[in-house]
Parts: structure tokens; sequence; C-alpha cells
């Protein structure tokens, strides 16, 4: 108890070390000779914004070392901030997109003067992204600011006009605002104009202490009021102050607490368009209207605003909005099309859960594909599932042929494809079902179960559910099957891997001697013997390989791997798509029998009982835990290997 006790006070202790560190007060002057020392001190809202976001890190996304995404992604330059990639899964284009912003406005450009607006569906990520941008606002370090200041403004608004080019030839600095109406009537009637002696502080970012971070809720659009936005005249100070006079204000709307920071904008377009006007100030002059009779107060901040696109559509069809959208960067945040991401989102949610019961194999991936099956648009260039799989990065095969379809002509067609469909939390909500009602873990058999149940019970339109229902009933039953067959195998087959490649051997020592007319040498006895075309027959024919397509097709794999050889690429069975496949095939063909009548059996001997003992062993050394082996092997003997 001790030494818990000593630790816990250490840390505590450390912290608060740290904070105290990181706080200074002084006078005006003192920070003056502190901006000489460092001109990066005074920088603006986007600048600091851009300045946390890659302080984590960032490459470019052709330098992630994955095969994948050079198949998706090809020359395209992309960069990859690590200070999004814990969170966000997919959606490296949006990301891209906001970092992009936030550098050309931290450059003083025009998006310096825009507001950053992201339109997505529901469960997207938007709300994310932007509790992700005030997290980074919070851990940076806090900002210098005149002490008293209801906006904690930048003290270099101290100083007059008249001396601030001079100013910033000394401070090697750009000096941009004004004093707020408070500070203005402190300076004068306080300090008698002598700003040098104002005293300045620390003051850190804090979303729920509204420290450099506001947040506009939707309003009642019979009750909007831009005190909300603003702030207002204190009435309770007007016994003491005149309404002209700065101390009755009360600087505490959204725009005054994000100064020097960000402010976000909730369903942005649920507010009536004229209580957004004051928008237009606050982006492309950096003013508002101070309450009462002020004037206007400058302001520094990121304002980013988010809503789903059926509110942008609306908004954006009233032309008497123009004033506003060409004021807006629209960034879409669309729902990911990646398996492999997709996996990654659920991962993720259950890793923040109490959940900790067993989830089987392909239980997250087939929850996964229905989910992306349902954001995807028909094309007629090939069905949904090889889309699912093209636009996972991997390399499908149909007829002994690897599908050659162009990924971004895939995209172009469909550019809607990711802003509809079933959402992240509706997926997590049929897990998080089966997860509860399965104390002894889910499979997914359980979990398409649980979706099919959600998808009938949910408020959708007839033709959307019945889409919905056949991807759970027949488009993932079979691709479920096909998943499960080859799980069986591999856990059937001892050595898979070993016997594959060695399968692969022999196959690329008889197709060798084909090719070149030659005689294949016995790897055992020596004997040089006449290719095995029988053998070739039985591996080709798994992928429908037959007749005269052979002989094209042993070229075009002796061509392949001579080639991947030449490169200095290791070879094996999976280096050629259409080969792995066959082999696989070959393989699962192999046992296909024995596995159904050991799985189907109601009554095993003993030999029988061994193998059956051998494969669910086999299966727990592959993930699964005894119920969902067993499970799963009695889902294969119903449905696998029909009578």
């Amino acid at each position: 108890m001790t030494e818990n006790t000593r630790t816990f006070a250490e840390l505590i202790e450390a912290d608060r070390s740290h904070r105290e560190s990181l706080e200074w007060r002084g006078t005006f002057l003192e920070y003056l000779d502190k901006v000489k020392a460092d001109p990066s001190l005074p920088k603006l809202a986007h600048t600091r914004l851009y300045g946390a976001v890659v302080a984590a890190g960032v490459s470019n996304i052709s330098e992630s070392g994955d095969p994948r995404i050079k198949i998706l992604f090809g020359d395209e330059s992309i960069k990859v901030y690590e200070f999004f990639t814990d969170e966000f899964f997919g959606v490296e284009r949006t990301l891209s997109q906001i970092a992009r912003y936030l550098h050309a406005a931290s450059l003083h450009g025009e998006e310096s003067r825009q507001v950053l607006y992201l339109m997505g569906p529901v469960g997207a990520g938007k709300s994310s992204l932007i509790e992700r941008l005030q997290h980074g606002l919070e851990r940076t370090p806090p900002v210098y600011a005149i002490d008293g200041c209801p906006m904690a403004e930048e003290p270099l608004h101290l100083i007059p006009k008249h001396l601030r080019e001079e100013f910033e030839k000394m401070l090697d600095v750009h000096i941009e605002g004004e004093l707020c109406p408070v500070c203005r009537f402190r300076l004068k009637e306080e300090f008698d104009g002598h700003y040098e002696g104002v005293p300045v502080f620390t003051v850190p970012f804090s979303r729920h202490e509204r420290r450099g971070i506001g947040v506009v809720p939707p309003v009642d659009p019979n009750n909007q009021d831009t005190s909300i936005l603003v702030g207002s005249v204190d009435i309770s100070k007007l016994d003491t102050y005149s309404e002209g006079d700065p101390r009755s204000l009360d600087l505490n709307g959204a725009f005054n607490v994000g100064n020097r920071g960000m402010t976000e904008f909730i369903e942005v377009f649920k507010n009536e368009p004229e209580y957004l006007h004051t928008m237009i100030t606050a982006t492309q002059e950096k003013f508002i209207p101070a309450p009462g009779r002020h004037g206007t107060v400058y302001v520094d901040t990121v304002i980013v605003a988010h809503s789903n696109e059926a509110e942008w559509r609306r908004f954006k069809g009233d032309p008497t909005n123009e004033a506003i959208l060409d004021r807006i960067v629209v960034v879409k945040v669309p729902y990911n099309l990646r398996l492999s991401e997709e996996i990654k989102i659920y991962r993720k949610l259950l890793d923040k859960s109490d959940f900790r019961e067993h989830i089987a194999p392909y239980t997250l991936d087939l929850a996964a594909m229905f989910a992306l099956l349902s954001r995807l648009e028909p094309s007629n260039k090939c069905d949904l599932m090889t889309k699912l799989r093209l636009y996972n990065g991997e390399e499908v095969v149909e007829r002994g042929k690897t599908v050659k379809i162009n990924i971004r002509e895939l995209q172009e067609e469909a550019r809607r494809e990711g802003m509809f469909g079933i959402s992240p939390r509706f997926i997590m909500k049929a897990v998080d079902n089966a997860l509860a009602e399965n104390p002894e873990g889910i499979n997914p058999i359980n979990v398409r179960e649980a979706l099919i149940n959600m998808v009938k019970a949910s408020d959708l339109p007839d033709d959307t559910r019945k889409r919905y229902l056949e991807f759970l009933q027949d488009t993932l039953h079979k691709a479920y099957l096909e998943l499960l067959e080859k799980e069986i195998t591999k856990a059937f087959v001892y050595s898979f891997e070993e016997q594959a490649d060695a399968l692969f051997q022999n196959y690329l020592d008889h197709t060798e001697a084909y090719v070149n007319k030659g005689r294949v040498k016995d790897r055992n006895t020596g004997e040089e013997l006449q290719p095995d075309e029988a053998f070739l027959k039985s591996v080709e024919e798994q992928i429908a390989i037959v007749g005269t397509a052979a002989q094209g097709f042993r070229q075009e794999v002796m061509a392949y791997l001579w080639a991947k050889s030449r490169r200095g690429e290791k070879v094996s069975y999976q280096s050629y798509e259409p080969l792995k496949e066959a082999i696989e095939k070959r393989l699962m063909s192999s046992v296909r029998e024995m596995s159904r009548i050991i799985t189907k059996a109601r009554t095993r001997d003993e030999e029988q009982a061994g193998k059956y003992s051998d494969l669910v062993e086999a299966l727990l050394e592959r993930g699964y835990n005894e119920h969902s082996a067993e499970v799963v092997l009695k889902y294969a003997a119903n449905n696998l290997w029909k009578d």
C-alpha cells in the first residue's frame, strides 16, 4: 500500500510540476523579450492547430510498405498524419484535405478566412474528427494573453497602430488584430495608456472550461439569439455602469470563447441562415459585432462546422445563402470502404468497451462485409463482392484470370459511395447485442443472426430492407461458407503452408518442363520423367482452366514468376494469385470428403473421433474457443456438405 501511495503521489507531483512549468506571469514588456527570443509565440489560430497536427509526424502513404496500398492509390501522393492514425481508418483523402486546409490557412491564404465544413452521413466520424482537433489544441502549450481579458487575446494587440511596423521588424512577427472593448477601456482607465506594464499570463486550452474552444449547438429557430455567438450586455451590471460602458459587457459567446483556438458549429444548417450571418464577418473580416453599442470585436479562430448531406443540399439549394456558401471549404467525410480498415474501427470500439468475451475468427469480417456492401453502388463492371475485395486491395481471380478493373474508374462512376449505407454504430449495436446474449463468445453465425434481426426491426424503406436481408441471408451466407471451407481445410491439413508450397513446387517443375518441352527430374530418385499433364490438369481445373486455355495459363505462370524472381522477390505458392487459389482449392478438394464424413457423423468410430479431436484442436490454435469450434463445425456439416 505504501509503495502504491508513493507511486501515485509521485505521478501527481510530476504532473503538477509540469503544469506549473508552463505557467508564466509578467508584464507586456517582459513578454516582448520572450517574443524576441521566440517569434513563434504569437502564432495565429490556424497556424497553431496545423502545428499540433504535424507535430505528431507526417509520412507519404506510398511509404507504408503495404502492397495493397500501391494497388489502391497507385502513384497518388497522399500525406498520412500520425495525429489521426489511431482513431480514424480508411479515410486518408479526407484527413489529408483537412490538413491541407489548415496548412493553407496557416500561410494566411484565402482559406484562413473560410469555414472548414465537414459533410457526411450519420456515424461517419465528423464529430470525432472535431473532438480530435480539440484534444490536439488542449495538448498544445498555453497561449500568452492579456491578464483579465475575457477573450484571452494576444498581448501584441496593445501596440498602437503607428508603432506596429517598427515592432514587427524588431520582433520578426506579423501583428494582426485589435484590442477588445474591455481591454481598450482598461488600458485607458486602469493603466493610463502605459501598455508596457499591462500584466500578461499563460492560458491553457480547455473545451470543458470554455477556454479557446467554443461550441455552438443547434438553436431553436424561435429562440435564436446572437448572444450565444458574440456575448451580451450583463443586465445585472446596468445598475452600476451605463449600457455604453464596456464594463457592462459579458463577452462569453462561442466566438469570444473560441478566440485563439477554434469554434465548432454542431449540425450547423439546422440554424436559420440569418443566425449564421455572423460567420461571414468572423471569417472574411475576422470581426464580429460587439453586444450593445460597442462596435466590433476582432476574433482569431478556426471555425469548423458539420452536418449531414441532406441538410447541406437543402441549404445549398437556397440562392439567398450564397454569401455564406462562398466562405465555406467543404470536406466530405464518407464511411470507410476498405474491409481491413472497417474491422479496425470495430476493434477500436470494442477495446473501449468492457466486453471481453471471445470473438471467433471472421466474426468482425462478416459484419464489416455487410456494412461495406450497403455502402457500395452496383457497377456493370463487376458484382458488389468483387468490388468490395478490389477496394480492399485484393487480387480477385475469375476463371483463372486476375480481374483487371481500374479501381479509380470504379470510384469515378460511383461518386456517392460511402455517403450512404449502414453506419459503424449500427454494426456495433448488433455485435454488442450478440456479446451480451452469448457469454461463451460470439461467432459469425450468431452475429449474422443479430444483424438480420436488427434489419428486420429497423425503420427502413421496404426496398432497402429487402436488399440488406439479401446481403445477409444470401451473399454473405455464401461468402462465409467459402471462408469456412478454407478454414477447415487449413485446420485439417497438417502443415497446410508446407503442403501448399510442396504442391506449388511440384506444379512448377512439371509446368517448366511442359513449357520448355523438357523432362522433370524426380527430386527423390533422380529419374527424368515426362511432365505429368494429368497432375497439372488436376490443379488447373480448380479454377476452370481447361482445354486449350491450359497452355496459355502455364506460360503466364512461368513468365510471371520468372519476372518476380529476376526482381529478387521471394517466390512461393502465394506469389501468383490465380495459381494460389488453384492450389488451395486442390487441397480443399482432397480433404473435402473426409471432412464431410467426420463433421457429419453422428457416431464416430475411434479413427474418426481422433481426427475430429485433431480438427477441433487445430481450430483452437487458429483462434477459436471450444464453443465456437463446435458451432462452426456443426454449421459446416449442415450447410457445406449437403447430401
